[in-house]
């Protein structure tokens, strides 16, 4: 019993080491947690554009039901309409339907979807369905590992739901938006793999863009990060995404920072 024990925490470090330059910080990779596992989460960001300091802190529970389909329950709060409250939360799964394996390389596409519901008002044309609009969402995600480097894209759409009763005479009230993103991420330690229990130290450089299609308003985002994970069972982000190019007034992800520490716990599900 012990040697299965030890090879399955073998089995799940070569796997977490494996793809651990795939873990993005601002958006998802095609492939998903392992089987039967569940990760918990909290994140925070804090904002720079309302017009002083806001933060948002997002409490998270991701659930690996098998080696294609996974799904994520967040909640929201903020200090963003005055006092620390609770906004709302979201539901987000995704679906792996396509595995393509070689020696030190794969391809991964999934599909995704999500629904979620908030208290804010709307202030941009910018939908955001993690705290800011209740709405929903699906798009595709492509992810392409090549040894050390790993390259995806995130094509989306989201439609949000109406809101007269909390909405602000004048604002915006956004309907669609679509979404796309390019990411990369690239494994900096360790040189050489001796164990699981080694430190991973990843870099990452994403880039982050929307467009309503109504008023043409778009922009895109640069968002640079770094990752540790240790033990293969808990992950550290810290990022920072600007605005590089855009005309979407009032954002509240404008310049945004985000820290985030995650814990996994393997095979607890029957």
């Amino acid at each position: 019993m012990k040697k299965v024990f030890v090879l399955a925490l073998m089995l799940i470090g070569a796997y977490t080491n494996g793809f651990a330059q795939e873990l993005y910080v601002f958006t998802e990779p095609a492939s998903n947690m392992p089987t039967k596992s569940i990760g918990v989460r909290i994140t925070n960001e804090g904002m720079f554009n309302n017009p002083g300091f806001v933060s948002r802190t997002i409490p998270e529970v991701m659930i690996g039901f098998n080696k294609n389909l996974m799904m994520h329950a967040q909640g929201f709060m903020s200090d963003m309409d005055g006092k620390y409250r609770l906004e709302g939360g979201s539901l987000y799964a995704k679906y792996r339907f396509l595995s393509l394996d070689e020696a030190q390389s794969h391809f991964r596409a999934s599909a995704f979807g999500r629904i979620s519901t908030s208290r804010r008002p709307t202030y941009s044309r910018d939908i955001n369905l993690e705290g800011d609009n209740s709405g929903v969402q699906g798009g595709l995600i492509f992810t392409q590992l090549l040894h050390k480097l790993a390259l995806s894209s995130t094509l989306g759409y989201a439609h949000a739901f109406e809101n007269y009763d909390r909405q602000i005479a004048g604002m915006p009230q956004p309907k669609n938006i679509f979404s796309y993103s390019l990411s990369s991420g690239y494994l900096v330690l360790p040189v050489v793999y001796k164990d699981y229990k080694q430190p991973n130290f990843n870099v990452y450089l994403e880039l982050l863009g929307k467009t309503d299609p109504s008023s043409g308003q778009s922009y895109l985002d640069i968002a640079p990060a770094i990752q540790m994970i240790l033990n293969s069972t808990t992950r550290i982000d810290l990022g920072y995404r600007f605005q590089a190019a855009g005309n979407m007034d009032n954002r509240y992800t404008k310049n945004m920072y985000l820290l985030r520490a995650e814990f996994n716990f393997f095979n607890v599900l029957k």
